[in-house]
């Protein structure tokens, strides 16, 4: 009940602008998010690499409908991907992991051509500076288009990662069909609302299907980027990697920021490759409420932070 009404909180004007003006607030978010300019995010992630970690930059915004904000999302894309070639941060151990909606995919008849247009540049940016980038995953609505814009994407960039949802009642399939060479999929469970036609709902079913798909991704010839906090989900996929004859080098774990902290290092530390995703921007409050909704523990965080604030 405390999840579906977190996520339904995240789609509601009213209650973003009630949380964005309580000042308290800010500084909870702070554990999750990076902060709202590039050079705050690049800053994290710098200090991130100097533990070991791998870095995912998101700036944060989706359902964009508006060119000229769809546009402005590509060049701020863009300008980070260069200001990360200039740095120490070049390389694959950054990655890049953009929102179809932010860049106009739902603009439209013609939003997901103008959208891989946008993501096009923006992978290009990535290229001349030698990251990654990821497509993420985002309501069931979109999945479709966001897998055409991938493959799209990959017949230039092959290295373009794609999110894939465990959730989703077709997600097995999904998965099968990209466990190819070459390919990146990320699994993550799933943080949107979805009906019960398209998505399990109960945490058991959602982690059941995420084992099924990470034996498919595992078993497959692809490259396996296993979302996941959940410490049985994390020991299950070093189990299955093990089998499968994968060595530290063969798939990566990827979590948030200010999830685990310590787990992340630990894992680093035993030579898995971790990659922390790092969101950052001003448009915070949906992918901070979807945090809270994924884990009792961070709405519990919230609450102690704001009571010691008054």
């Amino acid at each position: 009940m405390l999840r579906r009404t977190l996520i339904a909180a995240a789609e509601q004007d009213r209650i973003r602008a009630a949380v964005q003006a309580v000042p308290a607030t800010r500084a909870v978010v702070a554990r999750f998010v990076a902060g709202e300019t590039t050079a705050e995010a690049v800053a994290a992630g710098t200090a991130l690499a100097a533990a070991g970690l791998r870095v995912t930059f998101n700036q944060l915004g989706e359902y964009v409908t508006d060119p000229g904000q769809a546009a402005q999302t590509r060049d701020s894309f863009v300008a980070l991907a260069r200001r990360l070639a200039d740095s120490e941060l070049a390389g694959p151990g950054s990655e890049l992991s953009v929102k179809l909606s932010a860049l106009g995919q739902l603009d439209g008849a013609d939003g997901a051509a103008r959208a891989l247009d946008h993501a096009r540049l923006i992978c290009a940016a990535a290229d001349d500076a030698g990251v990654l980038v990821t497509v993420d995953m985002e309501d069931h609505t979109t999945t479709d288009s966001t897998l055409d814009i991938t493959r799209a994407l990959r017949r230039d960039f092959p290295w373009v990662g794609v999110a894939v949802q465990a959730a989703l009642r077709r997600s097995p399939a999904d998965c099968a069909d990209l466990a190819y060479a070459g390919s990146r999929v990320r699994l993550v469970k799933g943080a949107y609302r979805e009906p019960a036609s398209v998505a399990l709902h109960r945490r058991t079913d959602v982690d059941l299907a995420y084992v099924r798909c990470l034996r498919i991704l595992l078993a497959g010839a692809g490259h396996p980027l296993v979302a996941t906090h959940d410490p049985r989900l994390i020991e299950i996929a070093g189990e299955l990697a093990r089998r499968t004859g994968r060595g530290v080098d063969g798939f990566e774990y990827q979590m948030l920021r200010g999830v685990r902290d310590g787990e992340q290092r630990r894992l680093a530390a035993d030579g898995f490759g971790v990659r922390v995703y790092l969101p950052f921007g001003p448009q915070w409050y949906g992918y901070f409420t979807r945090r809270l909704a994924e884990r009792p523990a961070n709405t519990l965080f919230l609450l102690r932070a704001l009571a010691s604030r008054r």
